[in-house]
């Protein structure tokens, strides 16, 4: 069982920044593939970016690359991502996920967060 607990989100102008973190439990953490996804108001869930066990491999959907960074610190347990340039169309609840395989799939994923909401202003 693995457990994530996002944090970070919150009210940002248009270009902006933030940085959101998920934090792990369990000692297999560095196990895992580690995605971020969200979701919009009105909107299915969406693949964000992932990034591979030894944080080798990231991959980002079209949308955010240039923009948003993800990264892990495997020694706490830690996934972030770094979100720049933000526009209203980034609102969401952003939510981590954990698989145990490398996939931009959300039903490859076992694992997930409650979610964190971040809203960006015009």
């Amino acid at each position: 069982q693995v457990q994530l607990v996002e944090s970070g989100g919150g009210l940002v102008q248009s270009g902006g920044s933030l940085r959101l973190s998920c934090a792990a439990s369990g000692r297999t953490f560095s196990s895992y593939t580690m995605g971020w996804f969200r979701r919009a108001p009105g909107k299915e869930r969406e693949f964000v970016a992932y990034i591979t066990r030894s944080g080798g491999l990231t991959y980002y959907v079209d949308f955010v690359r240039g923009r948003f960074t993800i990264s892990r610190d495997n020694a706490k347990n830690t996934v972030y991502l770094q979100m720049n340039s933000l526009k209203p169309d980034d609102t969401a609840v952003y939510y981590c996920a954990a698989g145990t395989v490398i996939s931009s799939h959300e039903g490859q994923y076992n694992y997930w967060g409650q979610g964190t909401q971040v809203t960006v202003s015009s």
